[in-house]
């Protein structure tokens, strides 16, 4: 939670994929809070950032575009962004509240624990039945943990999600 001026402001970091129905979801919670913003960047299917951000009722500007500046500051995709602020009693004025908005998304960054994104692709491979505990074994070092097999009647089809630099890898070595 950020504090300016008696206005309080909770914000919630979350995965992309957990913000739709977040808003509504907080304004629930907090009935008498005066305005639930919030900030997103995330991929689309072309790999292309797309933003989003609302001011939910406070001056055009002066809440969503502040916090999704902050996150393209800190190069922060496939998340969102949601805050909670109650009114202090104290007028911030358009710049305060910018301020007070990128503030608090600042500050919950530097609470949490940040996962670099990495874009997963699927990969597909067969194997013999005598490979099978060596590969599980690579992959596993590699951290690959999404892995899915089909066995034959003389093989193993395998089709496993992981980052492109470490499928390059393995594909390097196998």
């Amino acid at each position: 939670m950020t504090e300016v001026k008696r206005s309080k402001f909770i914000t919630h970091l979350v995965p992309f994929s957990e913000a739709e129905g977040l808003q509504e979801r907080l304004k629930q919670q907090h009935p008498k809070a005066n305005h639930v913003i919030y900030a997103m960047r995330y991929l689309n299917d072309y790999d292309q950032i797309v933003e989003n951000s609302s001011d939910d009722g406070e001056p055009k500007g002066c809440a969503g575009l502040p916090a999704l500046n902050v996150l393209r500051g800190e190069g922060m995709v496939a998340c969102a962004v949601f805050i909670v602020r109650y009114f202090g009693g104290i007028k911030l004025g358009t710049g305060g509240m910018a301020r007070a908005y990128a503030q608090a998304v600042k500050d919950v960054l530097g609470m949490e624990e940040i996962i670099s994104y990495e874009k997963q692709i699927t990969h597909m491979f067969t194997t013999s039945y005598s490979e099978v505990d060596k590969m599980l074994h690579r992959l596993r070092t590699y951290g690959i943990t999404q892995i899915e097999r089909e066995f034959g009647t003389d093989e193993v089809m395998w089709s496993i999600v992981g980052s492109e630099e470490k499928i390059e890898r393995l594909r390097r070595e196998v």
